[in-house]
């Protein structure tokens, strides 16, 4: 039983729980445990409680039974995350914690999804500065360049990067773009190790970025966030200096689409250059 569990326990059974709100206890506490006596320690109800709220939640399809015994989420519950799945607009979700970033940083930040090969810019906020970034929203541009495509391509198992590299063919937008898979493997270790990636001048000449990845209810990295400036107005150094602000603000986001990290998704301590 996590921490959490047991503060929100102590707290319902101390304060007389009603019936809806053991109810949802067993349903959290049985999205993740497959036996009764699981599903029991970690709600801390009474056996029988327990026993006559999963007896409900099997009869309305929110819970079924495995054919060794566990239980599993059932037809129901899995319709209904479906359709909350469909109906979530990750821009809508993102932009105030993108506002929030801009105003912190006054740069401009750019969210994009993986779309096939491409990066495609699902919100571009800019700023106070008085100059304007050579982007727009719905602007497709390959992963290999960009700050938040090398997040997302450090996402990939081996397999899935020789595949994209072999599509791809990591075409030279400027001479800082990474052309060759060894690189570009070198690269996403320092990625997966950081953080957080950078966009050293690999897309448009002058241009720099910092990314973090957004991960959604499934852990999988398919959106990212980068803080984008010009070369004349930061160094490298005072960009690097940003990334916390991104990794924390990639965080927020990734907890609003339903993320819940595990130790082993945390983000690691240090940065590279």
């Amino acid at each position: 039983m996590t921490n959490d569990t047991v503060r929100v326990t102590d707290q319902l059974l101390t304060s007389g729980a009603n019936a809806s709100e053991k109810t949802l206890l067993v349903l959290e506490a049985v999205m993740t445990h497959a036996r009764f006596s699981e599903v029991v320690e970690a709600t801390g109800l009474a056996k029988a409680t327990t026993h006559r709220i999963l007896a409900t939640l099997i009869e309305r399809r929110f819970v079924t039974v495995a054919p060794d015994g566990g239980y599993l989420p059932g037809p129901k519950i899995l319709s209904l995350a479906g359709q909350a799945l469909r109906r979530i607009d990750i821009s809508a979700i993102a932009q105030p914690f993108v506002d929030a970033l801009v105003d912190e940083v006054h740069c401009t930040v750019h969210v994009g999804v993986a779309n096939g090969d491409e990066i495609v810019y699902l919100i571009r906020a800019d700023s106070d500065k008085p100059y304007r970034m050579p982007s727009r929203v719905g602007l497709a541009i390959p992963m290999h360049t960009s700050g938040i495509g090398k997040v997302v391509l450090s996402g990939y198992n081996d397999h899935e990067l020789d595949r994209f590299v072999a599509r791809a063919e990591l075409p030279a937008l400027t001479v800082n773009t990474i052309t060759t898979l060894d690189a570009l493997r070198a690269e996403l270790a320092e990625i997966r190790k950081a953080g957080y990636a950078f966009d050293r001048e690999e897309n448009v000449p002058g241009v720099i970025c910092v990314a973090a990845p957004i991960r959604d209810s499934t852990h999988k990295i398919n959106y990212g966030i980068s803080i984008s400036t010009l070369t004349i107005e930061h160094t490298r150094e005072q960009l690097e200096a940003m990334a916390p602000l991104v990794v924390e603000t990639a965080a927020q986001i990734s907890a609003a689409l339903g993320f819940i990290p595990s130790s082993s998704s945390a983000p690691p301590e240090g940065a590279y250059s």
